[in-house]
């Protein structure tokens, strides 16, 4: 008599029973690796703790701090004195504003003025932070500033200077950003806050050029 075949139902383990053998063995591990990824944490921040209690008076800046503090210190107050120049030539546009179309564009002027100086006030702060001085200097502002102080001949050219005054900040506040990178992202977030504002002038200011129909 010819044995009785045997099914591959009755030798070969489910894939539920087999699921259920290696289930345990993975979650060990996977406890295991949570469980040091913990503890490296912990001393980790044991770590922290005893580094802040040393060189108290640096403040906010800590040794963990990666950029070239001195570095970014010169570039805020050159960014410092950028912003300074633009409040001083959109005021002095917003008062010399004439003509047609003055009224509307006033209001715009002094928009940016206002919102030029929140952006100095930022960095300024920002540069204390960083255990720096701002360089408010009257004598220096001009000179170390990225864009012009130009008046303009009249209120289309005041707009046009504005303009090329706002793409000068932006080129270089962008390469601010990329020198400092992720060494610093508190000062990175700043000028990113402040190259955003910059764009939105420019891009105001391109469309009154745009539609430029007076004087």
């Amino acid at each position: 008599m010819s044995a009785k075949p045997v099914s591959q139902r009755e030798t070969a383990p489910s894939k539920a029973a087999a699921a259920k053998t290696a289930t345990p063995t993975s979650g060990k591990s996977s406890a295991k690796s949570s469980a040091t990824g913990s503890s490296d944490f912990v001393a980790d921040i044991g770590a922290i703790r005893a580094r802040a209690r040393k060189h108290i008076e640096d403040g906010a800046v800590t040794a963990s701090y990666a950029a070239d503090r001195e570095a970014v210190i010169r570039l805020l107050n050159d960014a410092l004195a950028t912003e300074i120049v633009c409040v001083l030539r959109y005021k002095r546009h917003y008062f010399m504003a004439s003509g047609l179309m003055a009224d509307a564009i006033k209001a715009e002027f002094l928009e940016h003025a206002n919102e030029e100086q929140a952006h100095a006030d930022l960095i300024a702060e920002r540069i204390v932070q960083l255990g720096g001085e701002p360089d408010l200097n009257p004598d220096a502002l001009s000179r170390r500033a990225h864009a012009e102080y130009v008046e303009g001949s009249d209120l289309r050219d005041m707009v046009k200077e504005d303009l090329i005054a706002e793409r000068i900040a932006i080129d270089s506040y962008r390469a601010i950003i990329d020198f400092v990178g992720d060494k610093d992202t508190t000062t990175k977030r700043m000028m990113e806050h402040i190259l955003a504002q910059e764009e939105e002038h420019a891009d105001e200011l391109a469309d009154m050029l745009d539609g430029w129909t007076g004087r």
